[in-house]
């Protein structure tokens, strides 16, 4: 099992959201200056609960791993997975392992960060194809899915593993059969890395 979705939150009502959210988060959001980082943080948090809510999943006890993976304690068999960028929310939820990664494209963005840091065949495959820009982002959401799979955030470094983009995406010399998702949300990019290949994402 897998669901993947989204949300825009530039026109949530943030006083109205926040009297949704429990003590915890309530002290997150006011962590952050800027509405447009509070929005962020309450919507994730929105997202994530109706996802969860609709698999019957009540009264979850968040905490997180060695290198700051969220995960649900007293559930052994639910997953999930949060990102957002700019405007946008994402939430992956499963029975088993999920990574998931939303980036706003800017067209303007230094290639030279994957000359550095991507596998070299990656960047290459970049700076070839029609629109480098937008290559370059296909290949940040994937490679950020797969290093939030592993728990191992940036603790894993972009340049020791290699995706391949063809028919069909996989992770090279991938031993655990790990599949990946990519979509397109208007000027966003996002991707899956989980068990499962995610056919449909949903907007809230």
């Amino acid at each position: 099992m897998i669901k993947v979705a989204y949300m825009d939150v530039s026109n949530l009502d943030l006083s109205e959201s926040y009297e949704l959210l429990p003590e915890s988060r309530k002290r997150k959001v006011d962590n952050f200056r800027f509405d447009r980082d509070k929005k962020l943080s309450a919507g994730a948090y929105l997202i994530l609960d109706k996802m969860l809510e609709e698999e019957n999943i009540t009264k979850p006890i968040f905490k997180t791993h060695k290198y700051g993976k969220a995960y649900i304690s007293n559930y052994k068999n639910i997953y999930f997975n949060l990102s957002h960028s700019s405007k946008i929310v994402a939430c992956a939820i499963s029975d088993r392992e999920v990574g998931i990664d939303v980036e706003l494209i800017d067209p303007a963005i230094d290639l030279n960060i994957a000359r550095h840091y991507f596998f070299n065949s990656e960047y290459e495959n970049i700076i070839k194809s029609k629109n480098p820009a937008d290559e370059f982002f296909n290949y940040w959401v994937l490679k950020e899915s797969y290093m939030k799979f592993t728990g191992l955030g940036f603790n894993l470094n972009l340049n020791s593993f290699e995706i391949i983009i063809n028919d069909e995406i996989r992770l090279k010399n991938d031993k655990n059969h790990l599949k990946f998702s990519l979509f397109d949300i208007k000027n966003y990019k996002l991707a899956v890395c989980s068990k499962y290949d995610v056919k449909d994402i949903h907007s809230y």
